[in-house]
């Protein structure tokens, strides 16, 4: 595909078809903003949810998907003081990450870690920005406590196994299959629970529960999350998988002091993804640097294999991270 200058390729979402590669106008560095020449971007699942019509871009966003990248600033907006052209950045975006370039704002840029490549740095902001925001700033996890993710052999669980584990924590992590299973044993998990043969309420209530726990399925898991709690627990959801509407027995968020809580991240303002973005350049890309955080990548697919790259997360097909090569 021949590219005029003032064009780049992304991907573009036609209602009802698959995704296809296409020629837009490309993207512009504004004030505070930079201007990345794109090599790897992550697949997240809420661009599936995107795609579907139910996590429309923030006000001034792009329209295409992409919420994480990694790659070369190649231009600078008004404003910008941190970056230049030729720094080599990881980036958490409000969308437009499969293509060629991306803006994104000077705050929500973060330096390669130590030891990374640029694919592996593309799989970090999403979810550890996510991670650390509701994990150990929204549930205030602590070291000694114990905490349960489900998901764990997804990008987020497997991000949330191993900085929980860094941070000190007892860490219990379901997943689907025994595959999945003793892989988050392998991150890190103290007790791996799969999910389609094991109680893992009856396995944690057995253990005298945990006391965080971080939740993207929703529905059923919500009464269990609760009962699973110690005194003072807290209950994190990120995403409602099956359903965000149940029906609950509440005494136990009296008796017990609980915490349901929740957040999203793309919503925010870029003042607090600038605040978070710092804070994990703080705390956790040392663990990363002496890799007792490592992202896993579970494939790679080229741009223009981005339906089929999606494809294999609707499946559950994938444990780690889905990447897209662009100009890697």
């Amino acid at each position: 595909m021949t590219v005029p200058h003032d064009k780049m390729r992304a991907v573009v979402a036609p209602a009802g078809a698959a995704l296809e590669l296409a020629l837009i106008d490309r993207a512009v560095a504004g004030p505070g903003q930079v201007l990345i020449k794109i090599a790897y971007a992550g697949i997240n699942r809420p661009d599936l949810i995107q795609r579907m019509g139910a996590y429309p871009p923030p006000p001034g966003a792009p329209q295409t998907m992409g919420l994480e990248c990694s790659g070369e600033i190649v231009a600078i907006g008004p404003g910008v003081t941190r970056w230049k052209p030729g720094d080599l950045v990881c980036a958490l975006l409000p969308g437009g990450g499969y293509a060629d370039y991306a803006w994104a704002d000077e705050g929500c840029c973060m330096a390669i870690p130590d030891g990374l490549s640029l694919l592996e740095a593309a799989a970090l902001p999403e979810t550890v920005l996510t991670v650390w925001a509701n994990v150990f700033e929204r549930a205030a996890l602590q070291p000694g406590e114990h905490f349960l993710v489900h998901g764990g052999a997804s990008g987020i669980g497997t991000t949330a196994i191993q900085m929980a584990k860094a941070h000190g924590a007892k860490v219990y992590a379901t997943a689907g299959g025994a595959q999945k299973a003793a892989l988050c044993t392998t991150l890190g998990a103290d007790v791996a629970i799969d999910y389609q043969t094991q109680s893992f309420v009856e396995i944690i209530k057995a253990d005298g529960g945990v006391d965080v726990v971080l939740d993207m399925v929703g529905g059923p898991y919500v009464q269990q999350n609760l009962d699973c709690l110690k005194l003072d627990g807290r209950c994190v959801q990120i995403a409602f998988l099956q359903g965000p509407q149940v029906q609950l027995n509440l005494m136990a968020l009296m008796l017990k002091r609980l915490t349901l809580t929740g957040s999203t991240l793309r919503a925010r303002t870029v003042a607090e993804k600038s605040r978070l973005a710092r804070a994990v350049e703080t705390h956790v890309w040392p663990w990363v640097a002496g890799g007792q955080v490592r992202p896993l990548i579970d494939s790679v697919f080229e741009l223009e294999d981005a339906d089929a790259a999606q494809a294999k997360m609707q499946a559950n097909a994938h444990a780690g991270k889905i990447m897209l090569k662009v100009a890697g």
